[in-house]
């Protein structure tokens, strides 16, 4: 059978208004001159086209449109990203990549029929397991293994339904199956990955990324908090496990991990390049480029009317703060003692406004509440429809060198070619 098969190096780039997907192509151009393919996911999840009330088509349109003008000859893919059940419907035409979430099933229990036959069926995992490449050895017990089957076999089994929906209309091999399992309290062990996937090899979904849960915090648009040294150690455990379950379980050779929130987190790229090279192995570097925000960027250092609308932008933001907030507040931590004023943001220059919200931390005027207010302000900007998109459209120049720069340099190029500044 020939399935569509995602590259070794992948991109998961936002575009919440669809208007800057050749920008965000021409990073991944940037890369292909270097010698390496890392090929664009342009991934957007319900809520967010709720919010601004546009639809998967648009989506797949710009894509579409974006490697027409630019000639891209490699793959790429559009993913409804963080899709359940109840919301797929509407993703099933344009999209050939599915994040399927099952995060709020995990913990769900399952029957207790279902867990017998798991730990009946995979007698493998009992006793010592080692993987390769990694010093420490892992001790699974027939009741560790039932606990963690009852963990997790709800959730893969809803991912099985949602994932048979999805082969019903696309077709066996046509699309790009994900798990996501790391919108959850904690990170799983190296044991409850391999039951992970061997539940979904058992299901027979044919899935080429999992999202696992790794520790530290994964905010949006910001870097890093964590133990660095953890992160490497799970992502190595990470890699390995799934090499195992490559191996054993006859899932698609080219299963890598999708690390999720990745944009901005400059701290733990040269590990992830480093452990990606130790294994042998590619990554999903997802929601990856912070492309809102340098289309802010863009327009208050255009100056004039793209100023004046980014400190509205700001403003409103701050104004109604809480609400937009609430949605994200498990990935943002945001200091209100440190949010500026509007009235002094009103005053600021076009320095002053980008050297505030551009991701650098070197930049002693860098404001990461400030950033990560305005990174769920983007609501504020769908209300402002055509005023907004007009000024998109005058300032495109601007607006793409910043988006350009942005996801090549700060993001594709440290983890994937290991240039780190």
């Amino acid at each position: 059978m020939n399935r569509r098969m995602l590259n070794r190096y992948s991109v998961g780039t936002g575009d919440r208004f669809a208007r800057q997907a050749k920008a965000q192509l021409q990073a991944c151009i940037q890369a292909l001159q270097e010698g390496v393919v890392v090929v664009p996911v342009w991934n957007k999840s319900n809520r967010e086209h709720t919010i601004i009330g546009s639809d998967p088509a648009a989506t797949r349109a710009a894509a579409d449109a974006a490697v027409t003008a630019l000639h891209w000859d490699n793959s790429y893919f559009c993913d409804a990203d963080h899709i359940t059940l109840q919301t797929v419907d509407r993703f099933l035409a344009p999209c050939d990549f599915y994040t399927m979430d099952v995060a709020d099933e995990i913990g769900k229990p399952a029957s207790a029929a279902d867990t017998e036959a798991f730990v009946k069926r995979h007698t493998e995992l009992l006793g010592t397991v080692t993987l390769e490449g990694i010093d420490e050895t892992f001790e699974v017990t027939r009741d560790l293994l039932r606990d963690a089957a009852g963990k997790f076999l709800f959730a893969v089994k809803k991912a099985g339904e949602v994932y048979r929906k999805i082969e019903q209309t696309k077709g066996t091999g046509n699309f790009i199956p994900e798990v996501s399992m790391d919108e959850t309290d904690s990170a799983q062990t190296p044991v409850e990955l391999l039951i992970i996937l061997a539940a979904i090899a058992d299901e027979q979904i044919p899935i080429q990324t999992i999202a696992p849960k790794f520790s530290g915090r994964f905010n949006k648009g910001v870097d890093y908090v964590g133990n660095v040294e953890q992160f490497e150690k799970e992502l190595a455990l990470d890699f390995a496990a799934i090499a195992y379950a490559i191996k054993h379980y006859d899932l698609p050779g080219n299963l890598k991990p999708s690390i999720h929130s990745g944009s901005d987190k400059f701290s733990i790229y040269p590990v992830i390049h480093d452990t990606m090279k130790r294994f042998n192995a590619g990554v999903h570097l997802k929601t990856a480029g912070t492309t809102w925000l340098e289309e802010l960027i863009g327009l208050a250092e255009a100056g004039g009317d793209g100023l004046t609308l980014a400190k509205e932008i700001y403003a409103e933001a701050y104004a109604h703060r809480e609400e937009l907030c609430g949605p994200y507040a498990s990935v943002i931590d945001i200091d209100p003692a440190k949010l500026p004023f509007p009235l002094e943001v009103s005053k600021w220059d076009s320095q002053q406004y980008t050297s505030a919200l551009r991701h650098n931390p070197r930049e002693p005027r860098y404001n990461s509440s400030f950033r990560q207010l305005l990174h769920v302000g983007f609501k504020i900007a769908a209300k402002m429809g055509t005023r907004y998109l007009d000024l998109l459209e005058s300032n495109e120049a601007v607006v793409a060198v910043n988006v350009t720069e942005n996801l090549y340099k700060r993001h594709i190029a440290p983890v994937f070619l290991g240039h780190h500044e």
